[in-house]
């Protein structure tokens, strides 16, 4: 599973951190991470939740690496796509900061 390893390489996260955080062992993503073993689809699901990502990016099916997110549908102009295109594709850190700002924008 590389995009396993790309994923948490991305985030500056060790193999033990990921583990801690995730209730897994850091000797599973080892054997994850090197094809030695699959991960079952409970282990999917909660590694694709803690990347904020989906199963079929984890396991290879996509190379898009965004978690699907219910959207509605709205008349958006080009601008405001390019906008929603570039928060997406933020960590979930990043997305958090922006937030932040934005928040401190509003009460001025």
């Amino acid at each position: 599973m590389e995009n396993l390893r790309r994923l948490r390489e991305k985030t500056g996260l060790s193999q033990q951190k990921v583990a801690d955080q995730t209730g897994l062992t850091q000797q599973k993503l080892h054997t994850y991470e090197t094809g030695t073993f699959e991960p079952d689809i409970s282990t999917l699901k909660v590694l694709a939740d803690f990347f904020e990502t989906s199963v079929d990016y984890l396991v290879g099916h996509t190379e898009n690496p965004r978690k699907i997110e219910p959207v509605e549908e709205y008349a958006l102009n080009a601008e405001e796509r390019a906008l929603v295109d570039r928060y997406r594709d933020l960590l979930p850190n990043q997305r958090r900061s922006l937030d932040l700002f934005l928040d401190s924008l509003e009460n001025k």
